[in-house]
């Protein structure tokens, strides 16, 4: 039974809940605004620490010229990775130190020299494949042309101890292969080529019988490839093998070699890749059988193993999901030819440098952010391979994969499909307050379908499972000139062949766009990135 004191009470309660109804709207909305304010605070923050106190070529100057080039299983790649380690904890963020795998044996490459003793002498520009022998210190020997049959080795096998050999072919960087496999292959050549040069004997005979009046028979083609009597040469006693490469010479290495290699088989044979305008002057000297010597010092050291290498992993942690994830990578391994400067540096550096700005400007994202730079893969994609197969259950919470792989031309446009144009414009709004020189697009996306196998880049392996990697595009906008194909995996890939206007505005772009997207309110849509899987048709009966 409801008294007349009940009702004043409620009446009261009434009274009160109407005074502070209004009070609760207003603190509902400037809470609500405040947070709007401080998102556009951060990202106003990230562009004026970007463009006052931006740190990409600082970042650079130390994996470059600190460190060099950065093979995993090298001193330089450990390095590098504790040294990344450490700028993500000082940035504040949680770090993982990644196991992804391990090579059989480390390698590790200092300097080379070598020269041309001669009448008209000349310092000789050159390099070897990485995972290769080196010189074991000065050596001086003479020159000779490799042989390419049995007679002609026979007839010059005592004067291989001490020499240098002049291989045929043109080097696209390749070692030359010396597993096992590879001198079986090259046995069957040389037994091959015996048969053929019986047979073509045989041939000339008939062709000498016919006269000038018979029909000539063409002789039958020898088998033949760089080296092929690589093994033979070697028990010989060669100082090493000398191949023309183009330049800007580069140089790769050879899985197969690697994988078989231990510290009881390692390669003792130096593989020197020459500059091809000095080499046709060598071998024409040593075609001219002239007096001369090459002096080399090539200072490849290999280490112990097996070596483990990880990729180095910084993660600012989401406050209202947590386990969805927005992810911004490169590679942090490079060959050592060269020192790394664009690939990967160009993508690695924007890359911390993103996440340094995020965390300077204080950003707080909705959804974890997690900045990784891969190992390995120059050798196959082996970090980010690794980690997707250990990591099968965090796929399907990746909103996006950002990779960076490209070159130092800067970023300046991103193709969506139409279900998150929306979103990504919002994000990139304030993309067009930066610098009017570098105007920032939003193109179409047509879906695609889901690749079978990974391409050539870290974002590959995640493609392959369905996680979207929007990237990206880039162009040199201002005409500085760059072409990949220069640096690609040669000996110019230096920290002077960065454009550091590209790379400073890049960072600030990815920071923006890496940060909005995990602020949005919901997951990208993936089921519009790919397209659908076509069903085969039923067979007919």
């Amino acid at each position: 039974m409801l008294t007349k004191k009940h009702l004043k009470n409620d009446f009261q309660g009434d009274l009160t809940m109407q005074k502070l109804f209004p009070l609760f709207l207003l603190s509902f909305f400037l809470l609500t605004t405040n947070t709007v304010f401080s998102q556009k605070d951060v990202v106003n923050k990230i562009i004026e620490i970007g463009k006052t106190d931006n740190q990409t070529m600082q970042h650079l100057d130390v994996l470059c010229n600190r460190f060099g080039g950065r093979l995993i299983g090298s001193d330089a790649y450990e390095n590098s990775a504790e040294w990344a380690a450490s700028k993500f904890k000082e940035w504040g963020m949680q770090v993982q130190m990644d196991e992804a795998g391990t090579v059989p044996v480390g390698f590790n490459r200092g300097p080379w020299f070598g020269k041309l003793l001669a009448e008209n002498g000349m310092d000789l520009h050159f390099a070897t494949p990485s995972y290769t022998s080196g010189t074991k210190g000065l050596q001086t020997g003479h020159v000779l042309l490799e042989p390419k049959s049995q007679e002609e080795f026979d007839r010059m096998k005592g004067r291989l101890k001490g020499a240098w050999v002049l291989i045929t072919g043109k080097s696209e960087g390749w070692p030359i292969d010396f597993s096992d496999k590879a001198n079986h292959r090259r046995d069957s050549l040389i037994a091959a080529n015996i048969e053929i040069r019986k047979k073509n004997s045989e041939i000339e005979a008939e062709n000498r019988k016919a006269g000038n009046s018979g029909e000539k028979k063409e002789l039958l083609p020898l088998a033949d490839e760089p080296a092929l009597f690589y093994k033979q040469m070697k028990d010989a006693g060669i100082l090493g093998i000398i191949q023309s490469a183009p330049v800007p010479i580069r140089v790769l290495y050879d899985r197969k070699n690697l994988d078989q290699m231990t510290f009881e088989t390692l390669p003792t044979v130096p593989d020197i890749k020459l500059d091809e305008h000095q080499y046709t002057i060598i071998e024409q000297m040593a075609k001219e059988r002239r007096n001369f010597f090459l002096e080399f010092d090539i200072r490849n050291h290999f280490k112990m193993g097996p070596v483990k290498y990880y990729n180095v992993i910084g993660v600012i942690p989401g406050t209202k999901y947590p386990d969805e994830i927005v992810m911004m990578s490169g590679h942090l391994d490079a060959y050592d030819v060269a020192t790394g400067g664009v690939d990967d540096g160009s993508g690695a550096t924007p890359t911390m440098e993103a996440a340094r700005l995020i965390m300077k400007a204080g950003g707080k994202p909705k959804r974890t952010i997690m900045v990784c730079l891969w190992a390995g893969e120059e050798f196959g994609l082996l970090g980010s391979t690794s980690w997707v197969k250990r990591n099968n259950d965090k796929l399907p919470k990746i909103s996006n994969m950002f990779n960076r792989d490209g070159g130092p031309t800067v970023a300046n446009s991103l193709s969506v499909p139409d279900a998150w144009r929306d979103d990504i414009e919002k994000i990139c709004e304030p993309l067009n307050r930066i610098n009017p020189d570098f105007p920032f697009t939003i193109k179409k996306l047509e879906a695609r379908p889901r690749p079978k196998a990974a391409w050539g880049t870290d974002s590959g392996p995640f493609a392959v499972q369905g996680v979207p990697t929007m990237t990206f595009g880039t162009e040199d906008t201002k005409g500085y000139n760059f072409n990949y194909g220069e640096i690609w995996h040669t000996e110019r890939d230096l920290y002077n062949k960065s454009i550091p206007e590209y790379q400073e505005h890049t960072s600030i772009v990815t920071a923006i766009v890496v940060l909005g997207v995990a602020n949005l309110d919901h997951l990208l849509a993936k089921d519009v990135y790919y397209a659908p899987e076509k069903s085969e048709a039923p067979k007919a009966n």
